[in-house]
């Protein structure tokens, strides 16, 4: 198990997070198994393990995953001729239901954006945040990891390192410029000086953390009433939803959103056809 997840963190460039989520799936498989060696798996296993998810009331997407994870495992266990025949090869994944994406409203999303509206510094920095998180569409992780350097003023770009260790570009605007500029101008000099390159801090001058930015929004969250369940993975949906409604086209934002695969992002178009059906119903006098 060991060698295949540093297989993964060194040739493929996975991150934490997702080798994480490996080891946990490969310990929970390697529990059902009950001492059975990997070398010995046969398909029955798998369909049986399979059941035994459904049974435990598993997410389509969390089995879908799992399964990813074994049919990786298997294949690089054939790679490396430690088994003579993957158990994996021809089971299906299952089918992945479709669903939509929570967005907010533009309205409800500015209402969110601009609600740190005190002058201390970490007012400042959550103002600055927030806005970058829109502007930008990008994951949490990726906000946390950034450093200052990362920004570009004077061509008013963000660099960021996505999933796979992938870099990408991404164009940010003039109103979320301006709240950096003074963030960094006025604030981050006002945390303790323990991480020096990273963009955000927090109370103690470290990294901000993912924790530590799904608190942020769940306060603003809860200071403006916006309703349901938003996370900072809201905003990247709510991003990505507004472009499209305002005439995007699907390549750019998929390459904004550093989507390897286009068909990611075309669910983003169900979102945008989903409002213009309640629109419609809502307005037509025949509807």
């Amino acid at each position: 198990m060991q060698d295949f997840l540093d297989f993964l963190k060194i040739e493929r460039g996975y991150s934490d997070n997702t080798l994480k989520s490996y080891r946990k799936d490969l310990s929970q498989f390697t529990k059902f198994l009950n001492g059975k060696s990997e070398a010995v798996v046969r398909r029955d296993d798998i369909q049986a393990y399979m059941a035994f998810l459904y049974d435990k009331g598993y997410a389509v997407s969390s089995t879908e995953r799992k399964l990813a994870c074994l049919k990786s495992f298997f294949h690089y266990q054939m790679r490396e001729e430690i088994i003579g025949e993957d158990p994996t090869i021809d089971i299906r994944l299952p089918k992945k239901a479709k669903r939509l994406p929570k967005s907010l409203s533009i309205s409800e999303t500015i209402k969110l954006i601009s609600s740190p509206r005190e002058k201390n510094f970490m007012a400042i920095r959550d103002l600055a945040m927030l806005e970058l998180l829109y502007a930008s569409g990008m994951r949490a992780s990726e906000i946390t990891s950034l450093n200052i350097s990362d920004i570009n003023f004077s061509v008013a770009f963000v660099k960021c390192l996505g999933k796979g260790s992938k870099e990408r570009i991404v164009p940010i605007n003039k109103i979320t410029l301006a709240a950096l500029k003074v963030y960094l101008e006025k604030a981050r000099g006002e945390f303790p000086p323990r991480d020096k390159e990273a963009l955000f801090l927090d109370k103690n001058g470290e990294r901000l953390t993912r924790q530590g930015l799904w608190l942020v929004i769940k306060k603003y969250v809860k200071l403006t009433g916006v309703k349901g369940n938003t996370s900072p993975h809201t905003l990247r949906h709510s991003f990505a939803t507004h472009l499209l409604e305002k005439g995007a086209d699907l390549r750019s934002v998929q390459e904004m959103l550093g989507h390897a695969d286009i068909a990611t992002t075309q669910i983003y178009t169900s979102v945008s056809r989903e409002r213009l059906k309640r629109v419609y119903r809502k307005a037509h006098p025949r509807a």
